[in-house]
């Protein structure tokens, strides 16, 4: 079992395995949550891409394709500065 020794500063190094085991690299957050039995569960707050597949999936709602999305997002862009340059 990893274990950790805590500084006079109150920090601790993560063990690899455990780094490992949770996939975060250096500058990822994590979450302490304390249970009503004392135990400390740690999870990272950084989650990898492919977590987010899915994520603002409605029911019902057709997929846009990644064409249709760089098309609006060009649109936008287009109008932005149009309005930008009328301003001028």
């Amino acid at each position: 079992m990893p274990t950790a020794t805590l500084t006079s500063k109150g920090q601790i190094t993560v063990p690899k395995e455990v780094r490992s085991h949770l996939g975060v690299v250096p500058g990822d957050r994590l979450d302490f949550t304390i249970g009503t039995d004392g135990s400390v569960r740690v999870l990272s707050l950084s989650r990898p891409v492919r977590e987010l597949i899915g994520l603002l999936r409605r029911p019902g709602r057709k997929t846009v394709s990644l064409e249709a999305i760089d098309d609006s997002i060009l649109g936008a862009v287009a109008e932005e500065d149009a309005r930008i340059r009328r301003e001028r």
